[in-house]
């Protein structure tokens, strides 16, 4: 039996959750939701069957668990400095 855990996901880390009794893996993108993250499954396998063509999904902060953290791989483009000084 699939158990999700209390832990957020942040952008880039990688969350599995259950969808129709599968497994499914993916990687969190980033977005403005609040109760839930947007998850790119297109590393699964088969995955426009699973999603019915959709690359990605929305899953509820209730219903996933984190499986590998990120190290902040994605660009923050909040605090970029000039590359002209």
């Amino acid at each position: 039996m699939f158990k999700p855990d209390q832990k957020k996901a942040k952008e880039g880390d990688t969350i599995e959750f259950e969808l129709d009794g599968m497994l499914i893996r993916g990687k969190v993108l980033p977005s403005k939701t609040k109760n839930s993250i947007v998850v790119d499954i297109t590393s699964m396998k088969n995955y426009e069957q699973i999603n019915q063509g959709y690359p990605n999904t929305v899953v509820s902060h209730k219903s996933y668990r984190v499986i590998e953290e990120s190290d902040n791989g994605f660009l923050n483009t909040n605090r970029m400095e000039s590359v002209f000084g």
